[in-house]
């Protein structure tokens, strides 16, 4: 998704850089290596990549700084000393594991170390708890996309006139969809599944089955009614569901809808974002937007990445504190791999300094973090 703006100028503005900028630049040079020095690469800005690619490439990355890795591992149980996260059990396919640090990173997207922490969380918007849809995508190739093009405000309308109908469950308004590196294979991020918890296990599932069924709904619909995709076939869909939103902790700041209508550029900022404020109903049909104009962006405050009251525990991802309305800004994948690089920048400071991580020398780390690329305003 966008992470750019433009200067009074007219010159491109990279909002997310840092970490961000050097994985762009590295799949380029990886897509290069894989398929020739004419290939397509993800161009600058990055919009468009091999998400195949860009597994071997992070897996390398981490890898190069001495990270070990445990895939296939989930986060079961914590033990907290007064403030401190003493220790995380883990669960894999060596049974249950404790581990101890110093310091902890939350980047479960739900806030699932914060919460068995004991730590604060939130659900949702204020009133009903209810959060943006899940989504699960897929991928049909067998397209003749250049036909699908010229036809693409017909499959709008027809869509919308067999919802009307009835003939169409999925409630989502229109067809939303993705060009991918390949000519005959098209992304889909049209199905809807609302009033469901994203941290519950039972409901979860039950989104699951449901966008499966809405995805079958949908490749029929293509093959009968758009020109172009009389012989889609459907080849994945996403390994589990899509959270826009979930579970959030309630942190040292709350980065409100008002922070970022007022273009905010808090004085501990430690990343920027300029994209819409962008809501899926999470009732029903709908998705609203409110654009930023150009050569404006907020800053997201350290404050923000701390639970409150923790000594040892960071988090980074869209499980950062803040308001329905401006998580729904800042969930995107650049804004949140910046996120990380402040969370694993202020980890390292604060065992440099033997602090909490409230009291990390905030002006070091907007430093360290501006030395090494990042954009901070």
């Amino acid at each position: 998704m966008p992470y750019t703006t433009e200067d009074d100028a007219g010159n491109i503005v990279f909002l997310s850089a840092g970490i961000f900028a050097e994985i762009v630049d590295r799949l380029n040079d990886l897509t290069r290596t894989f398929d020739g020095a004419d290939s397509a690469v993800i161009g600058v800005p990055a919009k468009t990549f091999s998400e195949e690619y860009l597994k071997i490439l992070l897996n390398r990355m981490v890898s190069e700084a001495g990270v070990r890795l445990l895939f296939h591992t989930q986060v079961v149980a914590a033990r907290r000393e007064q403030n401190r996260l003493a220790s995380v059990t883990l669960s894999n396919i060596d049974g249950l594991t404790d581990v101890r640090a110093k310091y902890y990173i939350d980047c479960t997207g739900d806030a699932v170390l914060t919460a068995a922490s004991g730590f604060p969380t939130r659900l949702g918007r204020p009133g009903d708890a209810l959060c943006q849809p899940m989504t699960l995508c897929f991928r049909v190739g067998g397209v003749d996309r250049e036909t699908f093009r010229k036809n693409f405000p017909l499959m709008q309308e027809k869509y919308k006139a067999l919802r009307a109908a009835g003939e169409i469950t999925n409630p989502r308004e229109n067809v939303l969809l993705f060009s991918t590196l390949l000519p005959s294979i098209l992304h889909f991020n049209t199905t809807r599944v609302v009033k469901h918890n994203p941290v519950s296990a039972d409901e979860v599932t039950a989104a699951e089955i449901e966008a499966r069924e809405q995805v079958a709904e949908m490749l029929l619909f293509l093959r009968q009614h758009v020109p172009g995709c009389e012989r889609a076939v459907l080849l994945s869909t996403a390994m589990e569901i899509g959270k826009r939103e979930s579970r959030m902790i309630d942190g040292e700041y709350l980065l409100t809808q008002d922070d970022l209508l007022s273009f905010t550029h808090f004085p501990d900022g430690i990343a920027a974002c300029n994209y819409d404020i962008d809501i899926h109903n999470p009732e029903g049909s709908g998705t609203s937007h409110h654009y930023f104009p150009k050569g404006k962006y907020y800053t997201i405050p350290y404050r923000c990445l701390i639970p409150k009251g923790a000594d040892n525990l960071l988090t980074a991802g869209r499980c950062i504190s803040s308001t329905h309305e401006a998580q729904a800004s800042y969930r995107i994948m650049p804004t949140v791999t910046t996120l990380g690089q402040a969370a694993g920048t202020a980890a390292a400071l604060a065992l440099e300094d033997g602090c909490t991580v409230r009291d990390v020398d905030v002006p070091l780390l907007r430093s360290v973090l501006s030395d090494a690329g990042a954009f901070l305003g």
